[in-house]
């Protein structure tokens, strides 16, 4: 079918991608055209010179921009993409970003008679690459069980959670629980180094146990070897925990530990590790 992308980062440059290699006419739109141009020379489709120009006839429009503002322009704006679609057509919002903005474009969608999915993404750069991305979505069955197929080029796991908004808060809670885990592992190897344990020895006898996590078989080596020029940045993260930590005054929930993971990234970001992957959580830490 015909669909458009906006919002050619380290995440929807490879996603616009698949969705390109599974047959689909794809149409794209970068802030900066000349990534988009690259990844016409890379994929085929074509670029647009605005997001309603690339919206204009696609069944679907995929957004993957950077924060609250950025999606409200791209798709409320003046030249978003909503002024341009045709009822019954479907927005799927995969930015991470606020249950707010979530449900104000799910409203206005709507009342134009568009479909509309905020469907944020976990798996990372890597994720993307692989087309082995999480996609957690919050919506209308019908809207989902309609896109989820096409979801799936990039996808290994799709869930809708509940209405508009859902998505998002489900993806807060995989940040909260990402931030406890990459704490916890940091401080532990940084216990090995300062017992005089083999960290090598140590990880393969427990993660082979309940400590095991997917951040513990990734990125044990790169910690104990501070290397962090990779992954998902730390400046990320944090705008991800400062929204998490804005709902959470809004509905109430403890999250005391997740403001402590934050203050620790920000010391991070003081040592100059704002591109830094997460897992320099241990940089902090005197030995590791």
């Amino acid at each position: 079918m015909q669909v458009a992308f906006v919002g050619l980062g380290v995440m929807g440059y490879p996603m616009a991608g698949y969705l390109a290699k599974a047959g689909h006419e794809t149409v794209v739109y970068n802030r900066t055209s000349s990534k988009a141009d690259q990844w016409v020379a890379e994929f085929g489709g074509s670029s647009a010179a605005s997001p309603g120009e690339a919206a204009a006839g696609a069944h679907i429009v995929f957004v993957c921009v950077g924060n609250d503002d950025d999606v409200r322009e791209v798709i409320l704006g003046p030249e978003g993409v909503l002024g341009s679609m045709q009822a019954s057509s479907v927005i799927v919002d995969h930015t991470t970003a606020s249950a707010t903005i979530a449900r104000e474009i799910h409203a206005a969608a709507a009342a134009r008679s568009v479909g509309f999915l905020d469907a944020p993404v976990s798996g990372g750069q890597a994720g993307a690459e692989n087309g082995q991305l999480t996609v957690m979505a919050g919506g209308d069955a019908v809207v989902f069980a309609e896109v989820e197929p096409v979801i799936d080029c990039y996808a290994k796991a799709t869930t809708l959670i509940g209405p508009a908004g859902s998505g998002q808060l489900a993806k807060m809670v995989n940040q909260i629980c990402i931030a406890g885990v990459v704490q916890g592992l940091s401080e532990g190897l940084h216990f090995a180094a300062c017992a005089g344990l083999d960290p090598a020895v140590v990880i393969e006898s427990i993660s082979k146990g309940a400590a095991q996590s997917w951040q513990m078989e990734n990125r044990w080596e790169t910690m104990v070897a501070g290397e962090f020029e990779f992954g998902f940045a730390v400046d990320w993260m944090r705008k991800d925990l400062g929204i998490a930590l804005d709902e959470a005054r809004k509905n109430g929930a403890q999250l005391e530990m997740t403001q402590l993971v934050d203050r620790y990234y920000a010391q991070v970001q003081a040592m100059g590790g704002h591109r830094w992957d997460t897992s320099s959580l241990i940089a902090r830490l005197k030995k590791v």
